[in-house]
């Protein structure tokens, strides 16, 4: 690998850019076969049906169920499946957006802080009832 003379690698190498490509690969490669492992056997130990909303899966629409990690930890994938769930795609998405909403808001839970809602649909509801009369 070639170096410039401030001393990071040379960008203009091409050798950098092959290697950059060898190890994405490489790690998309493991990624794959690791899901496939665990896929596979949480296809075999449950119920082909989403654990959110009920939706029954059979083998032509399969591909949309997917495995989720209750924990998160892609790695924890013990062999009873303790920590996984299979939900459809569209369960599976809403799991991590309510997540990440979580993370967003900082762990604070519902009902907790000052009331940020200003819209009070029925606010003057008493006077149209009063004029109306």
């Amino acid at each position: 690998m070639t170096t410039n003379s401030s001393g990071p690698p040379n960008r203009g190498d091409p050798s950098v850019g092959s290697r950059l490509d060898e190890v994405v690969a490489a790690a998309r490669r493991a990624r794959e076969e690791r899901e496939r492992g665990y896929r596979e056997r949480a296809l075999k130990l449950y119920a082909w049906v989403c654990g959110r909303c009920g939706r029954s899966f059979t083998r032509t629409n399969l591909r949309e169920l997917t495995v989720h990690h209750r924990d998160g930890d892609h790695d924890n994938n013990p062999p009873d499946g303790s920590n996984w769930e299979l939900l459809c795609l569209y369960c599976h998405d809403n799991e991590h957006r309510r997540y990440e909403d979580h993370l967003a808001a900082d762990g604070a839970s519902v009902g907790e802080g000052p009331s940020t809602t200003t819209h009070r649909p029925f606010g003057d509801l008493a006077r149209l009832l009063k004029d109306s009369s």
